[in-house]
């Protein structure tokens, strides 16, 4: 009692000191209950692309917000392919020599190529749309192992990528889609997309790419046929961006995109998830694992939430009337 007496501002430096105090000691814990702990995150894109830095920005802020300071209590290591798939599983030897508690993945293949070089560090991923059939985890309810993580779409998502584009552009029949197979599930698109395209009236057929000429090619081709173009989410697409859409108005290619990030690029229109959004989830499975959960009893998450970005501009300029009903019904409509 005695600590009480005094002036009103005595009383209220004590009150600062033990809100102070009581917000602190949880990291205080964490810091001094052990050793520093090890985040390894690896990047299938470039540390100097916009894109990347949002997201991993967030996930930084929601570690933050879970009391997992870098540089206080945990550490964290991050690595970039820089969309170059010769390089991942160098970057996986690397990754595993750092003996990290927990690694953050973006991507379908060098997920897998962790995978070869440990069965027993826990992963986490984003960015992945066919855990299952890519052979990453078991089940989404029960992933087994040492993965789990936040799906980038649901499986009927090439369904709607294709009824976008025709309703954008009614007179399309023919389809393409652009990926790189060695940085994307590419195979696991098109097989989607064939099986829903006669109900649309579309014929799909194969984009692959690996360079700017190929890029170049497969948009040229598509050029003198009402055509329209489906360009898949993979590392490789997202660096060639301003290439691809650049391509596109030149030969009048509608096109939609697996990310927004083209659509405010100069694209046509998009549907997808927030990766932004998926990278603070994994932050709390990154969290959870930290504190002794194992990877095999968190289920893999499937995104909730969708939003359909159409780029007013771009469709005049190719001179698509977009409907009004589409107009109405998209998150954004960028003029």
């Amino acid at each position: 009692m005695p600590l009480l007496k005094g002036s009103g501002m005595k009383r209220r430096q004590l009150i600062g000191w033990i809100g102070g105090a009581a917000i602190a000691w949880p990291i205080a814990v964490l810091a001094q209950s052990g050793r520093t702990r090890r985040i390894a995150v690896f990047i299938s894109g470039s540390e100097r692309d916009p894109e990347m830095q949002s997201p991993l920005a967030a996930f930084k802020e929601a570690l933050q917000q879970l009391k997992w300071i870098d540089g206080t209590n945990v550490r964290v290591d991050y690595r970039f392919a820089d969309g170059k798939a010769e390089r991942y599983t160098e970057i996986a030897k690397e990754i595993v020599a750092l003996r990290p508690d927990v690694i953050l993945v973006r991507g379908t293949p060098n997920t897998a190529a962790l995978l070869k070089e440990t069965r027993t560090i826990p992963i986490v991923f984003v960015g992945v749309s066919d855990p299952v059939g890519a052979g990453l985890i078991e089940s989404l309810a029960r992933p087994g192992g040492n993965v789990t993580g936040h799906l980038l779409y649901e499986p009927g998502i090439t369904g709607k990528w294709l009824a976008l584009l025709k309703e954008i552009a009614p007179s399309v029949s023919r389809a393409a889609l652009m990926s790189n197979p060695r940085t994307g599930p590419f195979e696991y698109f098109v097989r989607s997309a064939k099986a829903v395209a006669p109900a649309l009236g579309v014929e799909v057929e194969s984009g692959a790419v690996e360079t700017s000429a190929d890029i170049e090619r497969v948009v040229a081709s598509l050029g003198a046929t009402p055509s329209g173009l489906i360009v898949l989410p993979d590392a490789s697409t997202l660096l060639h961006r301003d290439f691809i859409i650049a391509q596109a108005a030149r030969h009048r290619v509608p096109t939609v995109y697996g990310f927004r990030v083209f659509v405010d690029a100069g694209g046509l229109a998009s549907y997808d998830s927030d990766i932004t959004d998926h990278y603070r989830q994994a932050a709390s499975y990154v969290d959870r694992i930290l504190r002794g959960t194992v990877p095999s009893e968190l289920p893999a998450q499937t995104p909730t939430r969708y939003e359909t970005i159409i780029n007013l501009k771009t469709a005049r300029t190719l001179g698509l009337t977009v409907p009004a009903t589409l107009l109405v019904r998209a998150d954004q409509v960028i003029e």
